[in-house]
């Protein structure tokens, strides 16, 4: 999923496709997103997760909290965020409801 990119008018094509993002925050320059998954569904997302975040060349922060999965994606210098790492978050959505099972 990309967004594009609007010409004509000054909004943040960004905000407009992390819309389409469901449970996904953002905080300041960085998105968020806590999962539910068990320890085999989180190695198996982390491991999609890597393979995808190494072709857009992005570094997610990814760690296991009391059950869940957290995935941070941004910068950590305080730039803004790109339209791949918005792509990743619509990749780690699919792969998430791949490794759960969820339509």
């Amino acid at each position: 999923m990309r967004a594009r990119k609007r010409r004509d008018s000054g909004a943040d094509y960004l905000s407009d496709a992390l819309a389409l993002l469901s449970g996904w925050t953002r905080d300041g320059v960085q998105l968020r997103r806590d999962l539910a998954c068990d320890d085999s569904q989180h190695a198996a997302l982390t491991e999609r997760i890597k393979v995808a975040a190494d072709t857009l060349h992005i570094r997610p922060t990814i760690r296991r909290v009391n059950g869940h999965t957290q995935i941070c994606l941004g910068p950590q210098d305080g730039s803004t965020i790109t339209d791949g790492e918005v792509t990743l978050a619509a990749r780690i959505e699919d792969f998430y409801r791949t490794v759960v099972g969820r339509p």
